[in-house]
């Protein structure tokens, strides 16, 4: 089986909307790999921010993206986790700042072009799960299952204050309500790979919807 004849299910989405916990289920119910795109550019942020890098210099920044190892890993519990050069990052990536500085880096089309090599290095068989912005549009616009994900601004602010609160981190509700409005706006606006859904992607809002029927509608997209 080439590269090219892998199945590749892409769910694309804005922030919050509730890809990777989706596109995680989804994957191990398929057996098929999985791609944390996000991960990726949170990588690289983290990264650039450990070497103290100006986010601003686009030529120092395209560096980092090839020089930045990025491993993921699933530990005893099946959590994610996410190795930046060795070490154990995931805390830090899943940061209301990590998740601003990947939104910056990502408007730069030289970092974009960096890891679209990396991205498309996943796609291995039995099949391939990848969660992200522009999965379905630019990365794997021929893959035959695309999904877009999306819910209400309030219901994601509300979801990610939930997981923050978990996991001891001290948040305020309009305040991350605020960062969400403003990581649409530039996500949607950005020139290069904008987030909009696929002409040939399946819309799901996930507004009030549990977790498994959104897995089973998206399973239904794949004809699982």
């Amino acid at each position: 089986m080439t590269a090219s004849e892998v199945p590749v299910l892409t769910i694309d989405g804005p922030s919050g909307s509730g890809k990777g916990t989706i596109s995680r289920a989804v994957a191990r119910h398929l057996g098929w790999h999985y791609l944390d795109s996000g991960a990726l550019y949170r990588a690289v942020g983290v990264a650039a921010a450990w070497g103290d890098l100006d986010l601003g210099y686009a030529g120092a920044l395209v560096r980092c993206t090839f020089d930045t190892a990025v491993d993921f890993r699933e530990d005893d519990s099946g959590e994610l986790r996410v190795l930046v050069n060795g070490n154990d990052a995931t805390d830090e990536l899943r940061t209301e700042t990590a998740g601003a500085v990947a939104s910056a880096i990502a408007a730069i089309p030289e970092v974009r072009t960096a890891l679209m090599d990396r991205q498309r290095a996943f796609r291995r068989p039995p099949g391939l799960v990848t969660d992200g912005r522009d999965m379905g549009t630019v990365i794997f616009p021929d893959a035959p299952f695309k999904v877009f994900l999306t819910a209400s601004a309030g219901e994601r602010a509300e979801r990610r204050y939930k997981q923050l609160k978990d996991k001891g981190v001290s948040v305020t509700l309009d305040g991350l309500l605020r960062e969400i409005l403003a990581r649409d706006a530039r996500d949607a606006s950005r020139a290069v790979a904008p987030l909009r859904p696929a002409a040939d992607a399946v819309r799901i809002d996930t507004t009030g919807i549990g977790i498994d029927e959104v897995v089973s509608r998206v399973l239904n997209v794949v004809g699982a």
